[in-house]
């Protein structure tokens, strides 16, 4: 089996993925043989990784993000238990978990008040639906929390979802209704932005940005377009500031709508701090710039709040860090701090009131899902959101953000670090060779992956895309877990750029 494109490899996201790309290798058992035994050290010793062979290598479950031959030739790294900012495996081995699982246990892996609202909901109602105007008390409670605390902007309704790709899958229903209901047949293209990571079903992952996403899947669906990556230090101009840069990208955003037609761009989506694409907060004057264009054209902001919201970048959502007004808002993940699947739909009255006439109208609003509303999950999200409270978690994160921050970007001056760039508790490394964004490293060198290998070897995850590293900590971490993380961090920079002298030598 030929493989002429780059095969990126994704080992498992609940201990934080990791990526590495290799090249021009024509054997699939050739990168078995160059890829199996770099893999194996991220599980500790022989004895331990013997014990994982025998128990779980060729599992029966198909991995998410993870190439097949991984699941026959390598043992996963097994979670079995958490506690704070740290999981344990199976052999009961510690890691700090710096992505927070996958971006999302804010309050940390054992937090009991959830667990006993989860507990306590079992008892009482484990299940019930939404459909029919039947519902439940939690369900019910949780919307009003949700547009109480949703300040950026008034809110009307909420719709309860699963995940944030449901969520965002969701919007581009919500909005194509409304848009029928308004008489507006044609305005139905969505606008979203390469890099951007909006979830993995059929609609969400078309409105990704990450081609990886789409390959042999046949999307991004033909009404989706992309327009530009807001990534400064990588797609500026020379002599181009910031703020020239915002300017040029909502020139090119005005462009792409009249060349499509403004009747027929129905919204345009984006996440405040761009996620999984990188970690890339926006440049200066950015959303300050591209909402005016979508005004002017009657189109639908979209924000994508499933990482940002709830404390992470140091405000409750990223909307009130940025300014966003939004129509619609996707939540997930932080709502119930991962213990429970639940994900969310915020609309505005404007959008709510169409929804409302045109199921009037047709009878009944014809989408939903079994567990829309699911009191449990709806049970764990209510503690979480007065815990918030209680704690004052967006204090708490801007207490601890700084040494965070300052921290990891006091590495910046390393010779492979390309550029360190975050906000509050979520942050980035890009790898580059000369510092520059035009010189990456060859893919098959996997500096992102070997200092990965290095973390987790040391106890600590983190999440490789390529050679980008980024973490999002819970907001629990505490100063001292700060520095075993800065420290950590350090020996494997050290590490990786041992090895880039090594194989540069070698070249």
């Amino acid at each position: 089996m030929a493989v002429n494109h780059l095969l990126r490899f994704t080992l498992r996201p609940q201990f934080g993925t990791l990526t590495k790309a290799f090249t021009s290798f024509r054997k699939v058992s050739r990168e078995r043989l160059v890829l199996a035994p770099f893999l194996s050290r991220l599980h500790g010793t022989e004895a331990s990784a013997q014990k994982e062979d025998s128990r779980f290598k060729g599992h029966d479950m198909l991995a998410p993000f993870t190439a097949g031959w991984q699941t026959t030739d390598v043992s996963p790294l097994i979670i079995e238990r958490s506690e704070g900012s740290y999981v344990y495996d199976i052999n009961g081995r510690k890691y700090l978990d710096s992505l927070a699982g996958l971006w999302c246990t804010s309050l940390g892996g054992n937090e009991p008040r959830l667990v006993e609202a989860a507990t306590k909901q079992l008892n009482v109602l484990p299940f019930y639906h939404s459909f029919w105007n039947r519902t439940t008390r939690p369900s019910l409670e949780l919307a009003k929390e949700l547009l109480e605390m949703f300040t950026a902007r008034k809110m009307g309704k909420v719709f309860f979802t699963n995940s944030g790709s449901e969520a965002n899958d969701t919007q581009v229903k919500l909005v194509w209704y409304y848009n029928n209901a308004l008489g507006r047949p044609d305005k139905k293209k969505f606008i979203a932005r390469s890099k951007a990571y909006h979830g993995s079903t059929l609609i969400s992952a078309s409105l990704t940005g990450l081609p990886a996403m789409h390959q042999k899947f046949d999307i991004p669906a033909p009404f989706v377009l992309h327009t530009d990556c807001p990534h400064y230090w990588r797609y500026h101009l020379p002599g181009e500031t910031e703020e020239e840069f915002s300017t040029r990208l909502a020139k090119n955003l005005e462009d792409l709508i009249l060349k499509e037609g403004p009747e027929t761009i129905a919204a345009f989506i984006a996440e405040p701090v761009m996620g999984a694409g990188g970690v890339i907060p926006p440049p200066a004057t950015y959303f300050e710039k591209i909402q005016p264009v979508l005004k002017k054209y009657d189109i639908l902001f979209i924000a994508d709040e499933v990482i940002c919201a709830f404390g992470r970048l140091g405000t409750m959502f990223g909307c009130d860090k940025y300014n966003i007004k939004p129509d619609l808002v996707s939540l997930a993940k932080a709502l119930s701090s991962g213990y429970m699947a639940i994900g969310a739909v915020l609309m505005s009255p404007e959008i709510s009131d169409v929804i409302h006439s045109q199921s009037n109208k047709l009878g009944s609003f014809a989408h939903g899902f079994t567990y829309s509303g699911h009191p449990v999950s709806c049970a764990v999200a209510i503690e979480t959101l007065k815990i918030y409270k209680e704690r004052n978690i967006v204090e708490q994160v801007n207490s601890i953000s700084s040494r965070f921050q300052d921290g990891l970007k006091a590495y910046s001056d390393s010779p492979i670090v390309g550029e360190i760039r975050g906000t509050g508790l979520i942050l980035s490394t890009e790898f580059a060779d000369n510092k520059s964004p035009n010189d990456p490293f060859p893919p098959e060198w996997g500096v992102g992956a070997y200092f990965g290998t290095e973390c987790q070897e040391n106890g600590m995850l983190v999440r490789v895309a390529g050679d980008t590293i980024m973490m999002s900590p819970p907001f629990i971490i505490s100063p001292r877990e700060v520095d075993e993380l800065i420290s950590i961090y350090g020996e494997a920079l050290k590490a990786t750029e041992e090895r880039v002298k090594e194989l540069k030598a070698q070249k």
